[in-house]
């Protein structure tokens, strides 16, 4: 027995998550199929859904009031006006760029005002009009209803009716209104475009004269503000005796202060004592460390040509001295000749040394007193440019108001003339291009296009429909539908047969022929062949689960196996009428006694066959089937059989097929087709997986091929091949 799954001989996991309903594994053109497939399976539902939702479509537009819609095409323009000179009388109209889509926007939002709503309708005379009210499909306003409320009524429909499209990347608005009559619609459409271009004339004219007044008396207060402050500037500076080079318009005191002869010398010497600061500070760290190094040490002195160049002497006439040492005596004139150059040597490098020395330190010297120089400047200057800091106070707070006076003065003079320029203009920027006339059929309701959005939605809701039945549908159809929907591999496929037990006689019926296939699956069903312990189960009762047991015995038994087939099901046994023996005794016996397994085993008729069955009906079948006794005969079963093929009860409701599956090497599930139990299957898969079943496939029983043709299936129209007949040989 094995404890665990093994790996099986398939193209899927054994556990796999269970996968979408309807995904077929094949690709794109087995989805299309199934999908089509679904279709045709729910071809009257989806029929009788889009003819329904058509039908309702088409009854309420019939029983819509037929509406007219009247429009007015208007141009928008962006115009600037900008007057060139004396003789030029006409606006030039110039596009704003990137806030013309802001600017046509603005102009929708005013079309559809309220304000505009409430002149169009005191220009056509609507409130208290009652053919507009009928044409607007209201009933006249109740005796006790206000004014206020009769306009806001009027004003509301007329909104209610407007519409206002702008098309994109087009200055031509479409302003159109509906109602029932085609004449009042034509009659509002106009009446909102004319008291439009009013209402734009009438805004600018207002705006302009009152802008014009009130610029030109803010004009003249900032105009004398102006001349008083650069008087009293200009006064203030003589008397301080600040002479400063200050251009109109800059107030930072910063620009101010740079400005001042003191300030700029203050600039400029601070920065030149910095940068002898930084000098000294560099030539002190120089001769710190020169003067803390031997002298013929220091890198600064060996770099000295004139100090590498007497090196480089010294050097060869040491060579000379030692080989002149290993041919003469110290007496010897040569000797005592390159001695004393090298001496002079020496004291020639010395004296560059230091020379190269010195001259690191003159340099600093210098430096230091550069810096203390430039640090005196700078302190007089400070002194100097702080006191006339203090006198210019009062001159900076007079320039700020100046500058300040003058930018006031410059952006009114401005804004003066650009109102005065555009003061004569009177062109409108909006046009009418096409004035609305009483439109000649009405706009809805439109039956053709109600019909076509009907269809779609009817489709829609067909499509959701369908795709709801087929979610909720449980039911297995085609063979494709066990991996699809579960996960786990298709061992075999049975049709169906009115007489099972006959046709499984026939070993040339195909009923044996599909048992055959099916044990041809388990034989290859784990890398080790054929399960040892094969356990047999289903979800519910009935689904052909004990037939196939015993078929799939038989068939293994035929090959020349020794099998033994165990009927597990002790609540509703059925392998002893199969096999044509007696249940008096059987697995409840000899499970409860310490008798030899071969005591209760009965031989069948099929030579290597022989049957184990159920016993006498416990009292207790799962404490039976789920003791150890019954792990150690399986096992013991296992070690004298070449197979042990056990009928188990159906997994749900009980907890003995669960037990016998975890002891038991492979677990072949038995699906019945076309029934019901979708749910029910996914609840057996879960608790066979929870105890660490082996699932090996599954096998699908009473398969009609004819049947599950309106389901896609590689099993469609299969005919079962079959041996020749006798009139066929003929």
């Amino acid at each position: 027995m094995a404890s665990a799954p093994d790996i099986q001989a398939a193209p899927y996991p054994a556990y796999p998550q269970y996968g979408t309903y309807g995904d077929l594994r094949g690709g794109p053109g087995d989805a299309l199929r199934y999908i089509l497939s679904v279709v045709r399976r729910n071809l009257w539902l989806i029929a009788a859904v889009i003819a329904v939702v058509v039908a309702a479509a088409l009854v309420w537009t019939m029983l819509q009031t037929p509406r007219y819609t009247a429009v007015t095409t208007v141009q928008i323009d962006d115009q600037t006006a900008s007057v060139l000179g004396e003789d030029l009388e006409d606006a030039v109209i110039e596009d704003s760029g990137w806030d013309i889509d802001r600017f046509l926007n603005t102009q929708i939002e005013v079309l559809r005002s309220r304000e505009l709503a409430e002149r169009v309708a005191r220009r056509l005379e609507l409130f208290g009009d009652e053919a507009f009210l009928a044409a607007m499909e209201v009933p006249p306003p109740a005796d006790g209803l206000s004014e206020r409320m009769r306009e806001d009524q009027v004003v509301g429909l007329l909104q209610a009716g407007l519409g206002v499209d702008l098309p994109r990347n087009s200055r031509v608005a479409r302003i159109s209104f509906d109602s029932t009559n085609p004449d009042m619609s034509a009659r509002v459409a106009n009446g909102f475009a004319e008291e439009f271009i009013q209402a734009s004339l009438r805004r600018r004219f207002d705006k302009s004269a009152y802008a014009r007044n009130f610029v030109a008396e803010q004009l003249d207060e900032a105009r004398a503000q102006l001349e008083a402050s650069e008087r009293e500037l200009n006064a203030y500076a003589r008397d301080a005796g600040l002479i400063r080079a200050r251009e109109p318009g800059i107030s930072d005191d910063s620009s101010n202060r740079t400005s001042s002869v003191t300030s700029s010398s203050l600039l400029q010497l601070n920065e030149a004592a910095n940068r002898a600061q930084a000098d000294r500070v560099a030539a002190e760290a120089r001769w710190r460390a020169e003067s803390n190094t031997p002298l013929l040490s220091s890198e600064t002195v060996l770099a000295d040509p004139t100090v590498q160049s007497l090196m480089q002497q010294r050097a060869a006439r040491r060579a000379e001295l030692q080989s002149a040492r290993e041919r003469y005596l110290d007496d010897h004139p040569q000797v005592r000749e390159l001695t004393s150059q090298i001496a002079e040597i020496e004291r020639q490098l010395n004296a560059a040394a230091r020379n190269v020395r010195n001259g690191i330190r003159a340099r600093y010297t210098a430096a230091r007193e550069a810096e203390s120089q430039l640090r005196g400047q700078v302190g007089r200057l400070e002194r100097e440019t702080l006191a006339e800091q203090d006198r210019s106070v009062r001159y900076n707070t007079l320039a700020r108001e100046a500058d300040t006076n003058r930018s006031i003065y410059d952006g009114l003079l401005e804004r003066y003339r650009e109102l005065n320029a555009s003061a004569g203009v009177a062109a409108s920027n909006i046009s009418i291009i096409d004035p609305a006339e009483p439109p000649l059929g009405p706009s809805s309701p439109n039956v053709m296009r109600n019909l076509l959005l009907a269809l779609i939605l009817g489709t829609a809701i067909a499509g959701v429909a369908v795709f709801l039945r087929d979610q909720l549908d449980d039911r297995i159809r085609v063979p494709e539908d066990i991996d699809a929907k579960f996960g786990i591999p298709l061992l075999g496929v049975v049709p169906r047969d009115e007489d099972v037990g006959t046709a499984m006689e026939d070993p040339k019926s195909s009923i044996a022929e599909a048992y055959n296939s099916l044990r041809g699956s388990l034989l290859h069903a784990t890398r080790e062949g054929l399960p040892k312990i094969l356990l047999i189960t289903s979800s519910q009762p009935t689904e052909g689960k004990s037939t196939t047991s015993w078929a799939t015995a038989a068939s293994l038994a035929r090959m020349g196996r020794r099998v033994v087939l165990v009927d597990a099901d002790m609540r509703r046994p059925s392998i002893h009428r199969r096999a044509g023996i007696a249940n008096e005794r059987g697995l409840s016996d000899l499970l409860t006694s310490d008798a030899a397994p071969g005591d209760f085993l009965s031989a069948t008729s099929t030579e290597g066959l022989v049957v184990l069955p159920s016993g006498k009906q416990p009292p207790s079948p799962t404490e039976l089937l789920t003791g150890p006794r019954m792990a150690l005969l399986l096992e013991r079963l296992g070690e004298e059989y070449d197979a042990v093929v056990v009928d188990s009860p159906p997994v749900l409701g009980l907890a003995d097929a669960p037990a016998l599956a975890a002891i038991s090497d492979g677990v072949a599930f038995v699906v019945e087709s076309n029934r019901g139990g979708r749910g029910a299957l996914k609840s057996a898969l879960r608790r066979l997986r929870a105890v660490n079943a082996n699932v090996l496939g599954a096998v699908l029983t009473k398969f009609d091929p004819q049947r599950a043709g309106h389901g896609y299936s590689a099993y469609y129209g299969y005919d079962y091949y079959r041996y020749e007949s006798g009139a066929e040989k003929a």
